[in-house]
């Protein structure tokens, strides 16, 4: 079992790093990099203005890297979320202040699950993101009757690679499982490669992916090899990989 690991920069070496620590064939190809998002300057204003019982929600990992240089104390008396486990330990770090997270996977379908995201009507939320972002948290606040409003904390870039190149080498080095951890890179990694290469060798891998809107996803591209892991973080995937 050769491994491929998609996923940013640095966890995508931290997961290759470990693996090779279990004597596991592993290589990196991010297919995305990030940088500083347009709101950062304005984030501290955005929180200002939220009253106590408001709500503010972090969305990844990179949120809290970037938004830490620009906001020095994140308020108190608000409530606040994150995506899973492993954020809300990093935004719990930096921050000091409690945080709820779903304990079942780190979606945003497991977020609006949550029992304290039900009655949310006149509150004010604000979630803090890339850009773009999935609708799907905001859309269902709306919903349920809150305002809310978005901060751009950091932005996607996609890096570009000689799909033929790539094609050669990965198959050339039995490459058979592939890690992907959203659904943008996903399918960016499907049309990287030339037809000849998906067909003889890229949807003929076990592919790793961390939700079942993933894997449906990766099923209509034509993927047959699927398997979920039980989170997004690199402890999860390290145990799909096992």
């Amino acid at each position: 079992m050769t491994i491929l690991v998609t996923r940013p920069e640095p966890a995508a070496a931290e997961l290759v790093s470990r693996l090779h620590a279990l004597d596991k064939q592993a290589w990196s190809l991010p297919l995305i990099e990030f940088a500083p998002g347009v709101d950062l300057p304005h984030l501290p204003q955005k929180l200002a203005e939220l009253q106590p019982g408001d709500l503010v929600f972090i969305l990844s990992q990179q949120v809290i890297h970037y938004a830490q240089h620009a906001v020095t104390a994140w308020p108190a008396g608000l409530d606040y979320y994150a995506i899973g486990r492993s954020t809300a330990l990093a935004f719990h770090t930096v921050s000091g202040q409690q945080v709820t997270w779903p304990h079942a996977h780190e979606t945003s379908e497991e977020l609006i699950h949550l029992n304290t995201l039900q009655q949310v009507a006149h509150k004010c939320a604000l979630i803090l993101r890339g850009n773009p972002g999935r609708e799907l948290l905001a859309e269902t606040l709306t919903q349920r009757g809150a305002e809310v409003s978005f901060a751009a904390c950091y932005q996607r870039c996609q890096k570009h690679y000689n799909g033929a190149t790539e094609g050669r080498r990965w198959r050339d080095r039995g490459v058979s499982v592939l890690v992907v951890t959203s659904g943008e890179m996903l399918q960016q990694l499907f049309s990287l490669f030339p037809v000849i290469y998906r067909e003889e060798w890229l949807l003929n891998c076990r592919l790793i992916v961390v939700s079942e809107r993933l894997a449906t996803l990766a099923a209509g591209l034509g993927w047959q090899d699927i398997q979920v892991a039980d989170g997004a973080d690199n402890d999860a995937l390290l145990r799909a990989l096992r």
